[in-house]
């Protein structure tokens, strides 16, 4: 699968008028998404169930000795990305597509995230880890998905990752990777830029996230 085409801004007149059609059935679909999942949260705790984000999983984080040793080494395009570990990084669509750029030459990982979304906790400790083991190899790379800066902020200081994320309020960088639905939603982008497979949903096992790796990421 190729990668995405180009921007909304950058169509010509009828490209762009097809795509912000693409856009809005996206942002409807999101919404929804969305919705249903604070509905069912709510109803759980209405009903005495348990809440939603109640039975958190542990955070899977290495110290930062530990996160030293494992990365050190690492290419300096890769490094410059752990350098901006856990940072909320602005700049939009235009940034995300100049970092894939300049990360042409490896494999990257994105993972959309968002701190209201209960199934990306659940997956998040699988990516602390491994985005630790391929660090040296492989980028790693976060797009936090209409969310307010305080509350991403404290989801990612309960789950710190050794990469940054960048904020995407009007989901255009969604839209650049072509995910369709709520996160969470990862990306695989091969050596030379392109995408290679998408995975919506969460990752229920560390191990699934892992053979996706390998075949993808490389």
């Amino acid at each position: 699968m190729g990668r995405p085409g180009k921007p909304l801004w950058q169509l010509p007149a009828s490209g762009a008028l097809s795509a912000s059609l693409a856009l809005t059935r996206y942002l409807l679909q999101h919404s929804m998404n969305r919705l249903i999942t604070v509905l069912a949260c709510g109803l759980a705790f209405g009903t005495g169930l348990v809440a939603c984000g109640s039975d958190e999983p542990e955070s899977a984080a290495p110290s930062g000795a530990e996160v030293r040793e494992a990365l050190a080494g690492s290419p300096p395009p890769l490094a410059a990305v752990h350098e901006q570990a856990n940072e909320l990084l602005d700049g939009g669509a235009e940034a995300f597509e100049e970092r894939l750029g300049e990360l042409k030459g490896f494999p990257v990982v994105v993972n959309r995230w968002a701190a209201w979304c209960d199934p990306c906790r659940r997956e998040m400790p699988h990516l602390q880890r491994q985005a630790l083991k391929y660090g040296k190899r492989v980028a790693f790379l976060g797009v936090d998905v209409q969310d307010n800066d305080g509350n991403a902020r404290k989801f990612l200081e309960r789950y710190p990752v050794p990469y940054p994320s960048y904020k995407d309020p009007d989901l255009k960088i969604s839209a650049e990777i072509g995910g369709v639905s709520g996160p969470p939603t990862t990306a695989f982008y091969d050596s030379k830029g392109e995408l290679a497979y998408l995975k919506q949903g969460v990752y229920l096992s560390e191990r699934d996230l892992a053979e996706d790796i390998e075949r993808y990421a490389r």
